[in-house]
Formats: structure tokens, C-alpha cells, sequence
């Protein structure tokens, strides 16, 4: 070979190398998305908190990426993100869970926390708390956050004093028996719809109000489309964090260890900034010209024992979710106030 020749021949060599490293496939970097339907609300908070706790766990093992808002989708589209694994991580109250699991409904019975310290106490039960992670293995999901979200306030777009007043209503519920046989009780017709398509509705008037939590009022300022709120409290609303169990998986061991507990040491850190924020939402609703109603005393009573009644009724029908019910209930019962 001529020297020419091999001049030639290393040169190609060269530039196949250089270009096949050029095109060498780089490590694939671990992103973990966290979806909501929400934004500036406790479920926000802790998703920027438990991103924080991740960072100073596993420093650029795993990087977050926080899409609030219903920026990655509906409610159910979010939901089947989470199951599907197109989506990493999904936070939302349980009673919109109810499509992907029945069993989601038991934290929904109406009466079931006295107070949100009380549900805060039976979710940080060491043993329930490890049971509950993985009480929806089975579907593909694990839970890695429990908060306290709200109590349920309902708001129409005109006042409503009595029970008698919801009937012939048409209200917006989460999708979950749970809040739509109660409404049905009172009268009112419940229509499940993803929180993106509440505010189009009120203002056409194709429903009349929606049950919430007061924090989601004010944020998303509702008081520009209706003015009243009832504050029917009925449920201490639980808002749980999923993760895609084979994602999950397929983290290395420290990487689980610490998903687990960045979930819950943001959960230490933002109930205290919910109850202030629910007091500061409250604030906010009335000094835009909202109003706080009551039911007269009596009435709210007679209201509890009926939905407590419906509610225990829906989550005995299947054997599966009275299963679990039952095991709730004996923790609640021991968290109770003394």
C-alpha cells in the first residue's frame, strides 16, 4: 500500500471515529414529571417541596419537572398518565381517583375526619402509612404523598341557606359517588366535570355551582363568575401523590428510598402553610365581594348523619373497598380526640 493510500485511509478512519463520536448516544437523563390540576395551592406546595427534598437526596440523579394547572391534560387524562406511565407523578384529591380505583372512595365518607390534624395523624401512622403506599400496587401506582387538602365548601352562583335550597341545582362534583349520591339526596343534580371546564360552564350557565375546597376558589378566582359560598364541610378533603409503580421500579434503591421520604417530609412542611393558606383564601374570597353561608345548625346536622349514612352504604356495597374501609376506620377511631 502507498503511503498516499495510507495517508488516505487513516484520515477516513479518523472522521468515521470523530463522527461516531459525535452521534454516541449520551446517558439518558431521569426526568420525573409532576402533574396537577391545580396551581398556588397545597398541592402545588408540595410538589415544589417535595422537588426541594428529592434535589438534596439524590442531587441531579433525578430531575423534576412541575406541570400545574391541568398543563399535561384533564383530570382523567392526567389520571390514565399516571396508570400508562406517560406521565411520572400525578397529585390529586382521592375522590377524583375513584375511575382508577373504587377503593379510593373510603377516605371520602362524609364525616369520617373530625379536623385536619385528625387526618394528618392517620396518614403519618407508621403502619398505615406503609400500607397505604402500596394499597394500589395492583393498578400500576404507588402513593408517595398524603395531604390534607381542604374541607368541602360548595359554591352557586346564587345564595343558598337551607338544604332546600340545593334542589334543582345543577352541581359540579368530583367524579365519586361519594359526592354525587349526596347531592342527589338534596335535590341537586350532580355533574362530574374536570376542573378546566368549570368556570366555561358556570358562566353559560350550564351548571349552577360546584362543591371545592376554598383554597381552588380563590386561586383561580372564582369570585369573578359566582359570589356564594356554603360552607357545608361534610368531608376534610385528602389529596394523594402518585407515582407509576414500574417507573418507580426502575429507579436504583437509594433513588426509591429517597422518593419515599422527600414525600414525606414535604408533607411535615406544608400543612402548616395549608391551614394558613386556607385561612388566607377564606380572606381573599370575601374582600373580593364573596360570601361565606351556613346552614342553620340543625339542618347541618340532619345533613351530616344523611350523607354519613349514604357514604357508609356506598363503601360496604363492595367487598374490596369495605375491606379497607375497615381497616381505615379502626385507625381513624384510634387517632381520635381523647
Amino acid at each position: 500500500m502507498t503511503t498516499t493510500l495510507l495517508r488516505s485511509t487513516f484520515r477516513l478512519a479518523a472522521a468515521a471515529l470523530a463522527a461516531g463520536l459525535a452521534t454516541a448516544p449520551v446517558a439518558a437523563e431521569t426526568v420525573m414529571k409532576l402533574a396537577s390540576a391545580t396551581i398556588n395551592d397545597v398541592q402545588y406546595e408540595w410538589q415544589k417541596e417535595f422537588a426541594t427534598e428529592l434535589a438534596v437526596r439524590v442531587k441531579d440523579k433525578v430531575t423534576t419537572a412541575i406541570f400545574p394547572a391541568s398543563q399535561l391534560g384533564a383530570i382523567p387524562q392526567m389520571a390514565e398518565g399516571v396508570v400508562l406511565g406517560t406521565i411520572e407523578s400525578f397529585i390529586s384529591p382521592t375522590a377524583f381517583l375513584t375511575p382508577v380505583d373504587p377503593r379510593f372512595q373510603i377516605f371520602d365518607v362524609p364525616g369520617l375526619f373530625q379536623s385536619p390534624q385528625q387526618l394528618v395523624a392517620v396518614v403519618h401512622d407508621p403502619v398505615y402509612r406503609d400500607h397505604l403506599e402500596t394499597m394500589f400496587l395492583d393498578k400500576g401506582i404507588r402513593v408517595i404523598g398524603a395531604i390534607f387538602n381542604s374541607p368541602t365548601i360548595a359554591l352557586t352562583r346564587t345564595p343558598v341557606t337551607t338544604l332546600d335550597g340545593f334542589k334543582g341545582l345543577k352541581i359540579r362534583t368530583f367524579a365519586s359517588p361519594l359526592q354525587m349520591k349526596p347531592m342527589e339526596a338534596l335535590g341537586a343534580t350532580p355533574v362530574p366535570l374536570p376542573l378546566s371546564e368549570v368556570v366555561p360552564q358556570l358562566q353559560s350557565g350550564g351548571i349552577d355551582g360546584m362543591l371545592a375546597g376554598m383554597p381552588i376558589l380563590a386561586a383561580f378566582k372564582y369570585y369573578d363568575v359566582a359570589k356564594y359560598v356554603t360552607d357545608l364541610n361534610f368531608t376534610q378533603i385528602l389529596s394523594v401523590a402518585l407515582v407509576n409503580e414500574a417507573w418507580f421500579q426502575a429507579q436504583p434503591a437509594d433513588v426509591q428510598e429517597a422518593i419515599r421520604a422527600a414525600g414525606r417530609a414535604a408533607e411535615v412542611k406544608v400543612f402548616p402553610w395549608g391551614l394558613a393558606n386556607l385561612e388566607r383564601a377564606n380572606a381573599v374570597w370575601t374582600s373580593k365581594g364573596g360570601e361565606v353561608l351556613a346552614l342553620p345548625a340543625e339542618q347541618q346536622a340532619k345533613m351530616m348523619t344523611e350523607f354519613r349514612d349514604i357514604g357508609t352504604a356506598i363503601v360496604s356495597a363492595d367487598p374490596a373497598v369495605k375491606a379497607e374501609y375497615d381497616i381505615l376506620l379502626k385507625v381513624v377511631e384510634a387517632k381520635a380526640p381523647k
